[in-house]
């Protein structure tokens, strides 16, 4: 349905399609599934961050009380977290500031 989305409205779908093909029918992931999920396809994001303090923060948050689930909204802030603190981030502020 989002044929003539905008790229950002792409991103978020994609986003959205990627968690729900994971998710359990209640519509949530088990914190090691987020783990397993955010390795596999963040990957470039995560590159470079596991001596962080914030990166190790995030991931042993998932490896406690792994049996409790997170959903969507939780998922979301995940990403948008480990985002703003990666390398990635930076060299794509830099492609955009030299055109």
């Amino acid at each position: 349905g989002l044929g003539k989305g905008s790229d950002l409205e792409k991103a978020f779908a994609t986003a959205a399609l990627v968690y729900n093909n994971a998710a359990d029918p209640e519509g949530k992931l088990s914190k090691a599934e987020t783990k397993s999920l955010l390795q596999t396809q963040f990957q470039g994001f995560i590159q470079g961050q596991e001596n962080k303090p914030k990166y190790r923060e995030i991931i042993s948050t998932l490896d406690e009380e792994s049996e409790k689930k997170i959903d969507f909204e939780d998922f979301m802030i995940l990403l948008v977290s480990l985002t703003l603190m990666s390398d990635l981030l930076q060299e794509i502020k830099n492609v955009k500031t030299t055109k």
